[in-house]
């Protein structure tokens, strides 16, 4: 049976049409698109997509199925999708089932059929906005008004909601080195690496305050990715503070990176369409190496190849060619480092894993 007629509805008015699998219901959030040609499960369970409608610029998605390995959190965390065409049938020899019956089931609604080069565009030249998703061919009533009450994303603090309630840890208890990281919204496949690294992993929410932390006596602190405006997370910079004080080390990805950016006098902007996907080239200002990287954020940390704005303690060190944003920053006399793209991703290059091997050679200085 065919779905019935749907359509996204853009904040600046802008009307697309399609077909509506799931909930039939409004929804709404801040439309955002990314350009992975597969990994849509990774996108969807990713924390750092929370509260947000994501359009696949793939033309089909949903070929592979879903299976029980490649999640990064236990359900998906997206709002919405939108794709030109969800695939009906999946083959792959480690799939356990369809991606549509997996959305289904977690009340997640898709939009298909519809033109999403002609809506990638539109969100390219004019920014990320809010939009709706709904059944009907023309907005009725309730979804504009859930529209017009539709947060922004600037404000908004979504870290404190994704993060663990609990203290909880990965990998053997005789690892050689015991890591804490603090959970903005941590992917599963970080704890996996450092698991792979040789680390024990202490995962505590994301308002644990600095002394519970060091009473646990880490070798390093991992600050994590997640969503929403790194601004909004106020308590998180003094405790980075003082953490950092002790050198400890410290490594930071995507929102930890901003969050590294803010702790030390710098500031974040909201980007007009953010980076996401698995193909932004970075360069490694030490080296001239260009990384081909996997990325999602929709804020960066100020700054140029100079240094970071108000941060005269931070040295940049990777730049995005796309745009020149920074994506890479250190701490110039404490062992302190973050990088905006996400090194634990796999989108085809492994490039950026040796990020890991650079944090575990900080924590065997710190031990002599």
């Amino acid at each position: 049976m065919q779905a019935p007629k749907g359509f996204l509805l853009l904040e600046d008015g802008t009307l697309f049409s399609g077909r509506l699998v799931g909930p039939t219901s409004p929804t709404v959030a801040e439309v955002v698109f990314t350009t992975n040609m597969t990994g849509y499960q990774e996108v969807f369970t990713d924390p750092s997509y929370r509260g947000q409608i994501v359009v696949m610029t793939a033309p089909q998605i949903g070929n592979y199925g879903i299976n029980a390995e490649d999640p990064e959190s236990a359900q998906p965390q997206i709002a919405g999708v939108v794709v030109r065409e969800l695939s009906p049938t999946y083959s792959n020899w480690r799939a356990t089932g369809g991606l549509r019956e997996w959305l289904e089931r977690a009340a997640v609604p898709v939009l298909t059929e519809v033109d999403t080069r002609r809506l990638t565009r539109h969100l390219r030249t004019v920014g990320v906005m809010k939009g709706v998703i709904g059944e009907g061919e023309t907005p009725s009533g309730a979804a504009l008004a859930a529209l017009d009450a539709c947060p922004s994303m600037e404000g908004l603090d979504l870290a404190t909601v994704v993060s663990t309630r609990e203290i909880y840890t990965w990998g053997p208890s005789d690892a050689p080195y015991h890591i804490v990281a603090y959970d903005y919204g941590i992917k599963r496949n970080i704890l996996r690496l450092f698991e792979a690294h040789g680390c024990r992993v202490t995962v505590v929410p994301s308002d644990t305050p600095a002394e519970r932390v060091l009473a646990m006596d880490p070798d390093g602190v991992f600050l994590s990715n997640g969503p929403g405006d790194p601004a909004a997370v106020a308590y998180a910079p003094a405790t980075i503070r003082e953490i950092a004080s002790r050198q400890i080390p410290m490594f930071g990805i995507c929102l930890g990176h901003q969050l590294l950016g803010l702790s030390f006098g710098g500031h974040t902007v909201k980007m007009p369409y953010g980076h996401r996907g698995g193909n932004q080239p970075v360069k490694d200002l030490a080296t001239g190496q260009v990384l081909i990287t996997s990325q999602n954020h929709g804020f960066a940390v100020a700054g140029s190849g100079e240094g970071v704005e108000g941060a005269p303690e931070l040295a940049v060190t990777h730049l995005n060619l796309n745009d020149r944003t920074v994506e890479g920053l250190r701490h110039r006399t404490l062992p302190v480092f973050g990088v905006q793209y996400h090194p634990e991703a796999a989108p085809g290059p492994h490039d950026a894993v040796p990020l890991f091997d650079q944090f575990l050679t900080a924590l065997r200085n710190r031990r002599g």
